[in-house]
């Protein structure tokens, strides 16, 4: 923030670090590992304040949640390309069904809701999570991610089965009950 003068340094600190849980958020999923997460975002955080001049007004979340995003995935392709080449098979996930949102409550299995999250591919996770984690709007999303808002839906609603699909494959665990 030594780039900034006292004024956009100001302005930085009320638009943008009052994001940085989500911007946290985000790239925690994305990348799936902590670690990965903290060092993503640090850089992504320092990236918005390099270039925060260049923001002239709008939804500063929305700025800030497109530079984790790009940030993600530029570490992806450079640590782990092959993740990014996972693409969904519609084929094999047609159903319809109640919402995964409701099998997640009903079996209360956070970590199962976790597990079966992270094998979506980035992209569907990204998407997912802006809208279930965040509460992004589509237009918000399509900010973050330079997608249309049809895609968006579409892309969302595909997650949405692929995410139903790896919660009703997963093993639950039994839960053992002293007496």
């Amino acid at each position: 923030m030594n780039d900034l003068d006292a004024e956009d340094r100001l302005r930085f600190e009320q638009l943008v670090l009052p994001h940085v849980d989500a911007a946290f958020n985000l790239a925690r999923w994305l990348l799936c590992r902590r670690e990965d997460a903290e060092e993503v975002a640090q850089e992504a955080l320092l990236r918005a304040c390099r270039f925060f001049r260049g923001f002239h007004g709008g939804d500063a979340r929305a700025w800030l949640l497109q530079i984790v995003r790009n940030t993600c995935y530029s570490w992806l392709e450079k640590n782990r390309p092959r993740e990014l080449m996972v693409e969904f098979n519609e084929e094999l996930h047609l159903q319809t069904c109640p919402t995964p949102e409701t099998i997640a409550i009903a079996g209360d299995d956070r970590e199962r809701l976790t597990r079966a999250l992270e094998t979506l591919p980035p992209r569907f996770r990204e998407i997912l999570v802006l809208r279930e984690l965040e509460g992004c709007s589509y237009k918000e999303i399509a900010a973050v991610t330079s997608i249309p808002i049809g895609t968006v839906m579409s892309s969302l609603s595909r997650a949405r089965r692929q995410l139903y699909s790896a919660l009703v494959n997963s093993p639950r665990k039994e839960t053992v009950r002293e007496m």
